[in-house]
Parts: C-alpha cells; structure tokens; sequence
C-alpha cells in the first residue's frame, strides 16, 4: 500500500480529487463485493451521496457514529476525475474540516465510472467489548 504522499501524488496526476468516505461494515462488504471499485447504490431513504474532503473528517463520523450504529466504522480513500467532481459545490457543514460533497443518488453511477484506481480501505474502528460484571 502506498504512503499517503505517495498516493496523493500519484492521484494528483491524473487530474483527480482525492476524497472519503466513512462506512459501515454492511456498506463496506457491498463495496468488496464490488471489488473495490465502486460505491453501492443508495437506498430509497439515501438520496444523497455524501463523500468528504478530508481524512480527518471521514475518521471522525467512522468513529462516532459508524461504531455507534453498527459496532464498526471504516474509513475508504478513493480518487474521482476532478472534471467530474467540479460539479458539485463544496458543503462546509460545521467547522472547517467539515467540508463534503453532496451527490444526487441518480449520479452515484457516473460517479463510480469516474472513480480512478481502487477504493482503499484506510482506517479502521470498533466498539469496545462490554467489560463483564
């Protein structure tokens, strides 16, 4: 596995955004299922697609709210051809690290046809197990 330099700069060159995002495990088996190569589609209930800018942001709802609803959260890094990512106005949704992107569902598919190389699996979060009393 690259370093993160390393995969940013290789990404970079192929006129890429570089973005996450936090998941849970039923979303990341769907996405191995896939082989690593795109997202699943949203459920009737997700009509938006809500990738962030930045790594910290994705590890932060991984941790806090993945591992809170299902016992587990992952952070994925995945490289979109910026040409098709500049549609979408950047979303700052609380303080500056909390920047997204908010995408239809009915564009996830081309989304995923714009996805350069693999969805990575970067960090990982579960819950602690129940001390016994």
């Amino acid at each position: 596995m690259l370093g993160a330099d390393e995969w940013k700069m290789t990404k970079m060159n192929a006129k890429t955004t570089i973005l996450y995002r936090p998941v849970g495990p039923k979303e990341l088996a769907l996405i191995r299922a896939i082989g690593h190569r795109a997202f699943p589609p949203r459920l009737p209930q997700q009509p938006i697609f809500y990738p962030v800018l930045n790594e910290e942001y994705a590890r932060q709802i991984a941790r806090d709210w993945n591992v809170k609803d299902s016992g587990a959260g992952f952070v994925t890094r995945f490289a979109v051809r910026t040409e098709f990512t500049a549609r979408y106005p950047v979303q700052k949704v609380g303080s500056s690290i909390h920047q997204e992107l908010w995408i239809p569902a009915e564009d996830l598919a081309e989304m995923n046809r714009n996805i350069v190389g693999l969805i990575e699996v970067i960090g990982e979060y579960r819950s602690e197990p129940n001390e016994a009393k």
